[in-house]
């Protein structure tokens, strides 16, 4: 079972250079600072969304909630109420202040224990029994803050009012820290696995939402594997999984599908072949292809995702405000309502999704689509 991309002739500098040079035009856009956890008055207008952060980032201070790019050595726990403004257009995080708009804002925050980070999800919305509960692991060149107002961003869109969950790893949140947020996953894999095991012993919560965007998908997919090979199964079976534009080895991934075994519901896997940050990622791994960038129609491809037992969503159609093509994944929010009546995407296969979020079915008219293998 191999996971096949498009073929590269080799790997140039130049071509490193320009995709690159991209990526830092891309992050060239107003970037929100630790000034913007400060909390605020709400504008008149605002919807709130409350978001539960678990993260392994360092403190700047014991008592605050200001989270570094410092590796913690033990979780920390926190609770944000955030505004999004009444002009907020799907799929962007406004930043407060930039040419007189106004944007997401902190108009509340706790600093929690665990204790108290899981009595506050239990009490969610007054506590309404077992419910789902959604955690979401950002990806490379992210910083606190905006991993969490993205978070919020996706929350509000969606129109979800069951718990979501930060999982903040101390990314380096610069273009040049690719590396270094590498190590900092590999370092993260026990802290997410702590999170997913304390989350899963709950009798509160009834499934638990692992979404992983990027490098935060290889993480994800890492830290079940330690789990399956820990033979915490009890785990995995509440555990529903989507990656976004997985910054993964196609050949690591096969072997990482091994150990973990085929999910239920099937794995999500949102893809797109013309991802520019995925096709730096490429050259910078020694032109080895990228999950997240996958050809669906590659007769291959349709074939190991037959043999997976997983489900591969084609969202190239969608729109993308990063420049790069790698946060198409934002759009799926608004989209949720339609997508969840859709019987088709409870399966195994190979999907595409069209420029306006719906389903099409060719030209990918296989047994795929109709669950896949066995």
């Amino acid at each position: 079972m191999v996971f096949y991309g498009k073929a590269t002739n080799g790997r140039t500098g130049a071509a490193i250079c320009v995709l690159l040079f991209a990526m830092l035009l891309a992050g060239c856009g107003s970037r929100p600072g630790p000034e913007t956890l400060t909390t605020v008055a709400p504008p008149p207008g605002s919807k709130f969304v409350k978001i539960f952060v678990a993260t392994n980032r360092a403190r700047e201070e014991p008592d605050a909630n200001i989270f570094t790019s410092n590796k913690a050595q033990s979780l920390n726990f926190a609770e944000f109420t955030i505004a999004v403004p009444p002009d907020h257009r799907a799929g962007r995080v406004e930043v407060a202040g930039i040419a007189g708009q106004s944007g997401f804002v902190v108009v509340g925050q706790r600093v929690l224990t665990s204790a108290s980070f899981m009595d506050a999800i239990r009490r969610f919305e007054g506590g309404k029994g077992r419910q789902d509960v959604t955690v979401f692991v950002h990806g490379f060149n992210n910083s606190f803050q905006e991993s969490l107002f993205r978070l919020a961003q996706v929350t509000a869109d969606s129109g979800i009012d069951t718990p979501q969950v930060l999982f903040a790893w101390p990314s380096q949140a610069r273009v040049s820290g690719y590396v270094a947020d590498k190590e900092a996953v590999t370092f993260s894999r026990d802290y997410l696995a702590a999170l997913l095991v304390g989350l899963a012993a709950d009798a509160n919560v009834r499934r638990i939402r692992l979404a992983g965007h990027s490098m935060g998908a290889w993480l994800t997919i890492e830290t079940l594997r330690s789990l399956r090979l820990a033979r915490r199964d009890d785990v995995i079976r509440r555990t529903e999984v989507a990656l976004a534009a997985p910054d993964i080895d196609v050949e690591v991934f096969a072997q990482q599908l091994k150990v973990i075994g085929p999910l239920t519901p099937p794995m999500k896997i949102l893809v797109a072949a013309d991802d520019r940050a995925l096709r730096a990622s490429r050259l910078l791994s020694s032109s080895v292809a990228r999950v997240g960038a996958i050809d669906v129609k590659d007769p291959r491809v349709q074939e190991a995702v037959a043999q997976a037992r997983v489900q591969v969503i084609d969202i190239s159609q969608l729109s993308s405000t990063d420049g790069l093509g790698h946060d198409r994944f934002v759009y799926l929010a608004g989209l949720y309502p339609k997508l969840a009546q859709q019987p088709a995407l409870s399966n195994a296969g190979v999907f595409l999704l069209d420029a306006a979020g719906s389903l099409v079915t060719a030209p990918l008219q296989s047994t795929l689509l109709s669950g896949g293998a066995d």
